[in-house]
């Protein structure tokens, strides 16, 4: 598949998916938007692929923002159908069976910043700068900030940076929980893809159930997520991959899972 408005590559089980803009500050357009859900729906059908990473060209910006000059001439009908859009594409990334990981490179504002919310993960590099500032245009957060940010940060904290439109850097976006880690620009990949390898190591059903039971846990009660990580436990006892888990761990050797 090829791609006009981001980069898709496959290294050792990981897709990295490269947004493409530099010139633009990698800033999501209709047509960036697009490529993008094809782009998460090819990493989720492959079976080469066990987990995706997502950045941005160069070393400004991971995404900048969204396309001012197509949100201008947006009127009510548009402009919600295109948050429609960008939500369900956004979902795409926050659902996936298969590890997404932001790796946050420089600034990520307004739908950049969203986009890194809906992956499970995110590693910014020091340099990154992160927020949503979309109430300095006269609008709101259209791709789910309102609603995944205070998940993520808390009410307060998320509304404080919804309203004020402030920018944060790195080491504050960590301190608050938006971001898991913090690295040097330089090793912001590696950190990545380490990370990455990490989580490949472990049973590829367990993984893809713990991140269904967390993402449909968060939509309920806590009764109603205590019942879902039940269900799922008792399903992983059915699976190869469990046998085998605990087959190794008793005799001290490293776990080869299939995914069955």
């Amino acid at each position: 598949m090829s791609f006009q408005m981001l980069t898709f590559e496959a290294r050792n089980r990981i897709a990295v998916i490269t947004i493409n803009r530099p010139d633009k500050l990698n800033a999501l357009n209709d047509a960036t938007i697009g490529e993008l859900g094809s782009a998460i729906d090819d990493a989720r059908s492959r079976d080469d692929i066990g987990g995706i990473i997502l950045t941005g060209t160069g070393a400004k910006a991971f995404v900048a923002g969204a396309d001012i000059a197509e949100l201008a001439e947006q009127g009510p009908v548009d402009g919600r159908k295109r948050s429609l859009r960008g939500q369900a594409i956004f979902t795409r990334f926050e659902t996936s069976p298969k590890p997404t990981i932001a790796a946050i490179n420089g600034y990520a504002l307004g739908g950049g910043c969203e986009l890194a919310l809906a992956c499970h993960i995110r590693i910014a590099s020091e340099n990154a700068k992160l927020g949503l500032p979309e109430t300095n245009l006269g609008i709101g957060p259209g791709y789910g900030g309102t609603q995944r940010l205070p998940r993520l940060v808390g009410k307060g904290r998320a509304l404080q940076l919804i309203l004020t439109g402030e920018m944060i850097d790195a080491a504050e976006a960590f301190r608050i929980g938006l971001v898991n880690k913090v690295v040097p620009a330089g090793e912001l990949l590696s950190a990545a893809e380490a990370m990455m390898q990490q989580i490949l190591a472990k049973g590829p059903v367990a993984v893809a159930l713990c991140i269904e039971a967390v993402n449909r846990g968060m939509e309920g009660t806590l009764d109603d997520g205590l019942a879902i990580e039940a269900n799922h436990f008792g399903l992983l006892a059915s699976t190869a991959d469990m046998r085998e888990g605990m087959q190794a761990f008793l005799q001290k050797r490293p776990a080869v899972f299939n995914g069955k």
